[in-house]
């Protein structure tokens, strides 16, 4: 388990986001991302949710809509880490993830790709 209060983690995610590639995250719209420290159930699985309507359905998507979110779950990623590397890599693994979702990429792709 890595020890890290919640300032530092933000930080760390906003390093990690912004190793991202240029064309992974130009194409964002109406998004933004957050830091929590659990999902709402408690659990310590899940290390980050995107909230919103991918890219893929936004036909449905009209004006004046409240951005979707990535929200990045701290304590998940504290427990499941033993060190500071590993827990970028995991950050930089979710930011994918989620951001894929965004994207319209489900969970089975993303099972073939590698990133999740």
């Amino acid at each position: 388990m890595v020890e890290m209060d919640a300032a530092a983690f933000e930080q760390l995610v906003t390093d990690e986001l912004d190793q991202l590639p240029d064309d992974m995250v130009d194409g964002l719209d109406n998004i933004v991302f957050v830091v929590e420290d659990r999902p709402e159930d408690g659990s310590l699985d899940l290390f980050g949710l995107y909230d919103g309507w991918a890219l893929t359905e936004r036909d449905r998507y009209g004006g004046g809509e409240l951005p979707d979110r990535i929200i990045v779950y701290r304590e998940p990623h504290l427990v499941a880490c033993d060190d500071e590397e590993s827990l970028r890599d995991e950050v930089h693994t979710t930011l994918v993830h989620e951001i894929a979702h965004f994207y319209g990429i489900d969970d089975e792709r993303l099972h073939e790709l590698g990133w999740a």
